[in-house]
C-alpha cells in the first residue's frame, strides 16, 4: 500500500495522539508499506485560513491511488472536500475537548457530525470512542474499526530511594488533562511526604500552563511541584505512583505505559482507562472530584506496602497489553479491507 498520513503540526509533537501516529507510520513501513507523512500547518482542530489552505493544497497533490489516512484533529480543515476515499483516525472527537469556548465546540461538533457520517471508514483507538461516534455522531457501526495503541517492552520502575512518595503525571498542560484537579487534591495532603512531577508540553495552551504554575503557588505547594516538560526514562524510573486526572481520554497511552512499567496508578473514570486499570492495580475516581481523589491519594501516599501490592498487579496487567507491531498489523488489515 501507499499510505498518505496527514497529521496536525509536527509529527514529533509530544502527545498520545502524535505518538500513535508516529508508531503506526513506523509499523506500516516495517511491514513493507510506503508511508508518506504530511504535517498540516495552521490552527487545528478549529481550522483557520492557513490550515484550510494547506489542506486543499495537499489534497490536490495526493496520488489518486494512495490510501488516505487523516488524523481527526486535522480532519476539520478538509471540510467540503470529496472524502469518499478517506479513512479518519479518531483519537477522540475534537468537539469533546475540555476548556474550549462553547461557540467553537458547537461549530466543531456540527462539522464532525457531517464529516463522520460521510466518511467510508473511521479508525478509533478504543471501544469507548467507537461507542461515542456511533451514539453521538450518527456513524454507522460497520464503518468503525477499533485499533488500540500498542506499547513497547519497558523496564520496570524501581521507585525512589527515599521516604518521599514521588508522583508522576504525564500529559500536555491543557484543561482536558485535569492537572488542576490533581494539584488541588494533593494540596489537602499537607501532612504527608510527597512530591509531584508534571511532564507535559506547555506549547498547546500557554495561558493554561501559566495558570497551573500560579495555582501551585496559590495552593502553597509550588515547592513540592516540578513542571518537567518532556517525560524521560529517568523520570519514570524514580517514580512511586502515577496519577492522571483527565476529563477525557481516547485511550490513555500514559496510563498504559505506567502499568507496563509496574506503577500503581490514580486515574479518572474516562474513556478506556477503567478497563485498563483493574481494582487491584490502582484507584479510579470520578473526573473533577477533588475530595474523592484526595482521599484515594492519601491512602496510596501513606501506605507504602499498599503501593507495593498494587505495583505487582499493575506490572502483570501491563505485560498483557499488545505491542505496536501487533497493532500496526491490525491497522494495515483495516486499511487494506
Amino acid at each position: 500500500m501507499h499510505v498518505c498520513l496527514i497529521v496536525p503540526g509536527p509529527l514529533t509533537t509530544v502527545s498520545g495522539g502524535h505518538t500513535y501516529d508516529r508508531r503506526m507510520a513506523d509499523g506500516l513501513r516495517a511491514l513493507g508499506h510506503d508511508v508518506r507523512v504530511i504535517e498540516l500547518g495552521g490552527r487545528l482542530p478549529d481550522p483557520d485560513q492557513a490550515a484550510i489552505y494547506a489542506a486543499r493544497t495537499h489534497w490536490a497533490a495526493l496520488p489518486a491511488d494512495s490510501v488516505k489516512l487523516i488524523d481527526g484533529l486535522a480532519l476539520p480543515a478538509f471540510a467540503g472536500l470529496p472524502l469518499h476515499q478517506v479513512t479518519a483516525l479518531i483519537h477522540h472527537p475534537a468537539s469533546l475537548e475540555t476548556g474550549v469556548q462553547q461557540e467553537t465546540v458547537q461549530r466543531l461538533h456540527a462539522t464532525e457530525t457531517e464529516m463522520f457520517r460521510d466518511l467510508p471508514r473511521l479508525v478509533v483507538t478504543s471501544d469507548q470512542t467507537a461507542d461515542r461516534v456511533t451514539r453521538e455522531f450518527g456513524v454507522v457501526h460497520e464503518r468503525v474499526s477499533v485499533v488500540i495503541p500498542g506499547i513497547d517492552a519497558l523496564p520496570r520502575c524501581q521507585g525512589s530511594p527515599g521516604p518521599t512518595c514521588q508522583i508522576l503525571s504525564v500529559g500536555a498542560l491543557i484543561p482536558r488533562k485535569g492537572h488542576d484537579v490533581l494539584l488541588r487534591a494533593l494540596s489537602r495532603l499537607f501532612d504527608l511526604d510527597w512530591e509531584l512531577t508534571i511532564a507535559g508540553s506547555a506549547d498547546r495552551d500557554p495561558v493554561h500552563a501559566n495558570g497551573l504554575h500560579a495555582l501551585a503557588e496559590d495552593l502553597n505547594v509550588a515547592h513540592r511541584v516540578r513542571f518537567a516538560g518532556d517525560v524521560t526514562d529517568a523520570l519514570w524510573a524514580g517514580t512511586d505512583l502515577f496519577a492522571l486526572t483527565s476529563y477525557l481520554e481516547g485511550y490513555g497511552v500514559a496510563v498504559a505505559e505506567a502499568l507496563r512499567r509496574g506503577l500503581p496508578v490514580a486515574v479518572t473514570n474516562v474513556g478506556t482507562v477503567p478497563t485498563l486499570v483493574g481494582p487491584e492495580a490502582g484507584v479510579v475516581c470520578a473526573p473533577g472530584d477533588v475530595e474523592q481523589l484526595s482521599k484515594a491519594l492519601r491512602r496510596l501516599i501513606f501506605d507504602r506496602s499498599l503501593r507495593h501490592d498494587l505495583a505487582e498487579v499493575a506490572w502483570r496487567s501491563g505485560q498483557s497489553l499488545p505491542s505496536w507491531n501487533e497493532q500496526a498489523t491490525r491497522l494495515a488489515d483495516v486499511l487494506a479491507g
